[in-house]
């Protein structure tokens, strides 16, 4: 695992990165976030991690994402089950993506 100092300056990684940098015989230099400076950086995960998966759609792309909302979750103290509860009625209430519409205008009368 090669990485560009400059590529990851102040960027937040995972738990054992430093660790496994350690084991690949590097020195990481790292700080443990306040609250404020963990919610911009994991907000700017989500974006990194987002777009990471439009450029190489795979599962494992998509996995970092799930992993990203699942901190989200966590910070700002979101209930899960609420979470689906809401998916479930947007779903009744205004359906899914299956159909694949797409919205080109909305005439008034």
């Amino acid at each position: 695992m090669t990485m560009n100092s400059e590529f990851i300056k102040g960027k937040l990684v995972r738990d054992k990165i430093p660790a496994i940098i350690m084991q690949d015989g590097r020195k990481p230099v790292y700080h443990q976030a306040s609250e404020e400076e963990y919610r911009t950086k994991l907000l700017d995960k989500l974006v990194e991690e987002a777009t990471e998966f439009i450029s190489a759609p795979s599962e494992e792309e998509l996995a970092d994402i799930v992993e990203v909302l699942d901190a989200i979750i966590d910070l700002f103290g979101f209930d899960i089950e609420e979470i689906e509860n809401m998916k479930m009625s947007k779903l009744k209430n205004r359906g899914g993506f299956r159909e694949r519409l797409i919205l080109c205008s909305v005439m008034d009368d």
